[in-house]
Formats: C-alpha cells, structure tokens, sequence
C-alpha cells in the first residue's frame, strides 16, 4: 500500500502538477487503509510479543524496557516526521515501507512461534531456535564464580 500511494505521488509531484480531488481522496483512503491494517496487525505486536516472551522472572523489567523503547522511538518518529516528509518527500512512504519489510524478515527468521506454548516453557522454546540457542545458556547453571564455588560445610 505504501509503495503504490510513493508510485502515485512521485508520477503525480515529478512536476508541477497538483493532485486532484478524486486523487487526493484515493491517496487519503489508502492510507487510512494502511493506518487500520497497520493496527490490527504490526501496531499492537510490540505490546503482545513481549509479553509473551519473557520468562517470569525478567517480565516486568523486559516489559518497562520494551514500553520505555517504544515511547522513545514513537517521540522520535514524531518529532522527526514533517522533515523527513519535506526531504525525502513521497520517498517517505518507501521509507517505512522499507522498515515493515525488515520487520517481516526479522519477524520471520528471529523470533519463535509462541502459540500454545505456556510461559514456563518459553526458555526451552529460545534454547530451541537456531539462532538465539548460541545466546541462552543450555541449562540453568550459574555463570559467576561466586555461583559455582561449593558450599562450605559446617562442622559442628
């Protein structure tokens, strides 16, 4: 959707020529369109995923992370929004068309199926994947010193 309405725009503003109104309409329904899709599909995934991904012991922190990162980058994509328009102009649209695609690759190769999969189980689901297994430890074996050393015994 977003590389048709750049394809209308760049043969549309190439020149001098302004859009009219039954374009400019058709320019506006689709990105109402992507807008509607991009919230019932990408929009809400990076509130759902984590929640579903982190073990129980790390939630509440992985999710402060995640909802702190994503005010940070929604502030910025705001503020910086009217200067990208006005320099890349309709190079906007192929901008974060590009950034949907990387998210679809990222999405598709990085991150596991979760459904069905209890919240309890989600370790062995990272230990598991192809990728992230080379990043989790293999079982939950202390990694310091300090863990490993054993236990003086005490004698009576």
């Amino acid at each position: 959707m977003q590389i048709i309405i750049a394809i209308i725009l760049a043969l549309k503003f190439g020149g001098t020529s302004e859009l009219s109104k039954g374009e400019a309409t058709g320019v506006l329904v689709m990105i109402c369109i992507y807008v509607a899709a991009f919230a019932w599909s990408w929009g809400p995934l990076g509130w759902v995923l984590p929640s579903e991904i982190f073990p129980l012991e790390t939630r509440s922190a992985g999710q402060s992370i995640t909802v702190a990162t994503n005010l940070i980058f929604t502030f910025v994509i705001a503020q910086a929004f009217l200067t990208i328009l006005c320099h890349f102009e309709y190079g906007i649209f192929l901008f974060f068309a590009g950034w949907v695609f990387i998210m679809t690759v990222f999405i598709y190769f990085f991150l596991p199926e979760t459904k069905n999969v209890p919240i309890e189980e989600m370790i062995h689901v990272w230990r598991a994947h192809w990728f992230w297994k080379r990043i989790i430890p293999a079982e939950d074996e202390p990694t310091d010193d300090y863990a490993m050393e054993k236990p003086k015994q005490v004698m009576p």
